[in-house]
């Protein structure tokens, strides 16, 4: 008997599609009078920060999460508008749909941008090429955005693929293409490359990232280690073999407010805490888990920064259980000596699914009345918007009028296949 020849493996295809100014364009979508005008989304207080703009705005030299001072300056011509989440979570989601209908392997990375992989579903690159064309195509149709993609053998060229022909481009990254395409690109495109490393690469007379590869690993090593010049090198040369994830383990979720003028009042940081505690629960209820550990974050006007954190006696996914730890949290460890609050923020992690635990902070029928309230609340947001249902004690005077364009945050490593459908960051973040 002659031994059959093992088959070959499929060539490699990923894609990385980035949507195109995701924010900004969403919001010229819904208002046409918007188009062609410089436009940034954020808010333009004196602690404001962009959270993006339009390519319009970006010639003026406006980019994501630059004080919102400084992008006045840069283009005081732009028109403002604040960050409608709700409106992009939905938009997000449609197109997490468009996706998923073109591989059973996407990866999402928040709002805007995902990994998908293709490979056994074409046969090369060229292949991967047409799957990219037609989803821009049902983009653009369906939901009248742009997006763009990078085609590659992995994850990381696909990425590079993706940003050198914004907006609206469609790249092709073919091994053989590596040294014309990505060494003439500065050190700083490489992941793990942050202003520190490139200092030191750039002070050895390294620049680019053809100067990367062209360098010996150990003289490499002696600039920044031997298991950065492997990393680097191997990035260098146009190697990744991370696979695409789409089951990514929820780790931790949170939410923070930067403040345009410093709490001070005792009942307006208590509303706040409040407020952070019911954005968590709700993305908790959201995401199906419930949380061990509650933490706090507490940035003061001198910039100090406290971080602390209390494990509970059984999981959560109810506000009333995460705000009376964040209290104790705060009124237990946290001494401001007369500072006003100038960034607040509630967390949760070690996270599960829920009801594997019996609360000691409610009777079971109080706490179950709480969940069956809490997902009533749920039910109705999800319907009528977020403003259609809130707590009493959040209408109150100054319940978060102040916040200077602070946005639910989430680490970038606490991504969910189970939560990218319905969560605001259902694809990647919007910075492109």
């Amino acid at each position: 008997m002659v031994a059959e020849a093992p088959r070959a493996r499929p060539a490699r295809v990923i894609l990385h599609l980035d949507m195109d100014a995701f924010y900004a364009a969403v919001e010229v979508r819904e208002d046409q009078a918007l188009a062609g005008k410089p436009l940034i989304i954020g808010h333009r207080g004196p602690r404001g920060v962009v959270s993006t703009c339009s390519y319009e705005a970006r010639r003026f030299g406006v980019r994501s999460a630059m004080p919102s001072l400084t992008a006045l300056r840069l283009c005081p011509q732009a028109v403002w508008l604040p960050v409608r989440m709700p409106l992009y979570a939905e938009a997000s989601r449609r197109i997490r749909l468009i996706l998923d209908d073109a591989s059973p392997v996407v990866e999402p990375l928040s709002i805007d941008e995902a990994f998908l992989d293709l490979t056994g579903v074409v046969a090369d690159l060229e292949g991967g090429r047409r799957v990219a064309a037609a989803l821009k195509g049902r983009i653009r149709a369906e939901e009248r955005l742009t997006a763009s993609v990078g085609v590659a053998a992995n994850k990381f060229l696909a990425k590079v693929a993706s940003d050198l022909e914004k907006p609206d481009g469609l790249v092709v990254l073919a091994d053989d293409a590596v040294p014309v395409r990505l060494w003439p690109l500065p050190v700083e495109r490489l992941w793990g490359v942050g202003p520190r490393t490139a200092a030191r690469l750039r002070a050895a007379g390294l620049r680019t990232i053809g100067d990367l590869a062209r360098t010996p690993t150990a003289v490499l090593a002696g600039i920044v280690g031997q298991d950065g010049a492997a990393h680097l090198g191997a990035l260098a040369r146009g190697e990744d073999d991370r696979p695409v994830a789409p089951h990514r383990e929820t780790k931790s979720i949170s939410e923070e407010r930067t403040y345009g003028t410093d709490l001070t009042d005792p009942e307006e940081i208590d509303r706040a805490l409040l407020a952070r505690s019911e954005g968590v629960a709700r993305e908790l209820r959201r995401e199906g888990l419930a949380a061990r550990t509650v933490h706090i974050k507490v940035r003061t006007g001198d910039f100090t920064t406290w971080t602390r954190a209390r494990t509970l006696p059984s999981p959560t996914d109810l506000a009333e259980v995460i705000v009376r730890a964040a209290r104790e949290l705060f009124a237990g460890r946290i001494r401001l000596e007369r500072k006003g609050v100038r960034l607040l923020g509630v967390g949760a992690s070690g996270l599960e699914a829920p009801g594997l635990g019996q609360s000691r902070l409610f009777p079971d029928a109080a706490e179950e009345r709480a969940r069956r309230a809490a997902r009533a609340a749920d039910s109705v947001r999800e319907r009528l918007g977020d403003g259609a249902i809130t707590r009493a004690r959040l209408l109150e005077a100054g319940a978060g009028r102040r916040a200077a364009g602070g946005a639910r945050e989430r680490p970038r490593d606490t991504k969910s296949a189970r939560g990218a459908a319905r969560s605001p960051r259902a694809l990647g973040r919007d910075d492109r």
